[in-house]
């Protein structure tokens, strides 16, 4: 019996090829050292004679002789070692590998940052000469090009890998199969499309942006649970492991009400580490703009000419964009020439400073995800604003993928909406 323990959170079992009994959970737990298991049922497993086990993230995978979806196993710890990185790489991929040799993980990797070696060479470092003969596991297709660092498909020959399991092909046209057809003709055996919707997840901003030309566009807003728009966020919610710390520090710019930043610090991931999304701050009044902060660097105040003249902004100290008229598609052309890929509009502060903006991504196409905030409380109070763009979001789309998780006290909804 082997047992090898690697820390991969939230995997689950999905393979009908893993198959083992035991009288009980609790026979099975005992035996490889009372680790905690997963809800199946193991009444429905079939007796063998060997087995071995990993540890992902708690749970205890059980693998008897050759099991098929160690390929899928392999790839979620690649996804999950490319999350370590989450809110650096942009506009680059977010991307894990792990190189396997005899069922043994012997090395790992991932791309760190924008101009950093990829998660390849990373990996291929750390497994050293048990590289040769072994398998490569990488979320996204390996590059063939050489850009700011030489191309992976070249150290993968050099290491002389046997096979290399890709996630999904990378839709930037200067990669889209070439890396597979390189490795291919250097007479590597290649599998694709290996956990590829966990994979696309990962990286949605960036094949968002390679496919359209455009940045990705999140809708964030919080209802109380009978149905009323929220101008806050739930309690906790905010602070480290709170949903919103942790979307904050997933997207490349925040676009904000200018009555938020009036009444509020500007807000901030508390993740370790974390990214902070650029700044897009929505002025329809010169007496609401955001204090100067050491981070105005990463600020932008969009305007128009009225607003602009009657605050003075050019002796303020923030970027300023003025506008004959502000609207989405100036915004989202400003992100892309700043290499923003993915934007999260966050509906807080004044409505109507934000509400033009969501009509228009309804109305473009642009809106491409959502996220809701219930929080746990009935509100019947009517301060005479309402966002009338949402009753026109459930006629137009509809929404797909939908979950849900607990932060703190709040429900949070996640969605796709599914465009004509």
């Amino acid at each position: 019996m082997q047992i090898q323990l690697l820390s991969v959170p939230h995997c689950t079992l999905t393979s009908p090829h893993v198959v083992t009994s035991f009288s009980s959970r609790h026979q099975l737990a005992k035996l490889v050292g009372n680790q905690h298991f997963p809800s199946w049922s193991v009444d429905s497993f079939k007796r063998v004679t060997k087995f071995q086990t990993r540890e992902c993230g708690g749970l205890v995978r059980v693998r008897c002789g050759v099991v098929e979806d160690d390929d899928g196993f392999y790839m979620r710890r690649c996804v999950v070692l490319a999350r370590r990185a989450i809110g650096c790489t942009s506009p680059n991929p977010m991307v894990g590998c792990v190189i396997v040799k005899d069922g043994k993980i012997v090395g790992e990797g991932f791309h760190p940052k924008a101009g950093q070696p990829h998660a390849e060479v990373f990996a291929l470092r750390d497994a050293g000469d048990l590289a040769e003969n072994a398998t490569a596991y990488v979320s996204l297709e390996p590059c063939n090009h050489y850009g700011r660092t030489p191309p992976c498909t070249e150290a993968l020959i050099k290491a002389k890998v046997k096979r290399v399991v890709v996630g999904m092909v990378d839709p930037n046209p200067i990669v889209a199969s070439k890396g597979v057809d390189r490795l291919r003709d250097a007479g590597i055996h290649v599998t694709i499309g290996v956990e590829e919707e966990l994979c696309k997840r990962l990286n949605e901003s960036y094949i968002h942006q390679m496919l359209t030309g455009k940045p990705f566009v999140t809708l964030r807003y919080s209802l109380s649970v009978n149905g009323h728009l929220l101008d806050q966020l739930g309690e906790g919610v905010t602070e480290a492991g709170g949903y919103y710390s942790n979307l904050l520090q997933e997207y490349d710019a925040i676009i904000l009400s200018g009555s938020l930043t009036e009444k509020f610090s500007s807000p901030i991931s508390r993740e370790p580490c974390a990214n902070q999304p650029f700044q897009i701050v929505i002025a329809s009044n010169p007496c609401q703009l955001p204090a100067i902060t050491k981070d105005a660097s990463k600020m932008i105040i969009f305007a128009d000419k009225e607003i602009a003249t009657a605050a003075d902004l050019g002796r303020k100290g923030i970027e300023t964009v003025v506008l004959d008229r502000i609207d989405l598609t100036s915004i989202l052309e400003y992100c892309n020439r700043q290499g923003l890929c993915s934007v999260l509009l966050d509906m807080r502060g004044s409505f109507g400073d934000l509400e033009r903006l969501l009509r228009e991504a309804i109305e473009q196409n642009v809106l491409q995800k959502i996220v809701l905030e219930v929080l746990p409380f009935w509100d019947e109070s009517n301060d005479g604003e309402s966002l009338v763009a949402l009753s026109g979001l459930v006629k137009r789309l509809k929404v797909k993928n939908l979950q849900s998780k607990i932060s703190n006290q709040s429900i949070v909804v996640e969605g796709y909406l599914q465009h004509r």
